[in-house]
């Protein structure tokens, strides 16, 4: 993936709060809820209703977003293309969560099963 440090510097740097909005709309166009959104969240960080708040309010950059995750040991289980790149195949660690974060909204916004989002077996 020829992805630039340019690029992964300007994601770590985005707060969570300026994308989550865009989150919410995308999935809620498609017929999802905010609850089902969390709970994907969840999923991929821990970080419970309470916590996700705290770090939209203190406007938290997707760098410590992510610092402060516990990250679901079956995240590397999230494949497929986001943005133009294979999820896989991103070098960039920070950059590679953000976009599993990416994906999974994605997945819920296409009407995929939650169990299917959420990796279980």
């Amino acid at each position: 993936m020829n992805n630039t440090s340019k690029h992964d510097e300007r994601i770590a740097k985005m707060t969570f709060a300026s994308v989550y909005p865009h989150y919410i709309t995308k999935a809620e166009k498609k017929g999802r809820t905010k609850e089902e959104l969390h709970q994907v969240i969840e999923w991929l960080t821990g970080f419970d209703e309470k916590k996700l708040q705290e770090l939209i309010e203190a406007k938290a950059t997707f760098e410590t977003f992510f610092q402060h995750a516990a990250l679901n040991p079956n995240a590397h289980l999230i494949t497929g293309v986001i943005c133009g790149y294979r999820v896989e195949e991103i070098e960039n660690p920070l950059t590679q969560q953000v976009r599993y974060l990416d994906k999974l909204v994605d997945e819920l916004a296409k009407g995929r099963k939650m169990e299917k989002i959420l990796r279980v077996a």
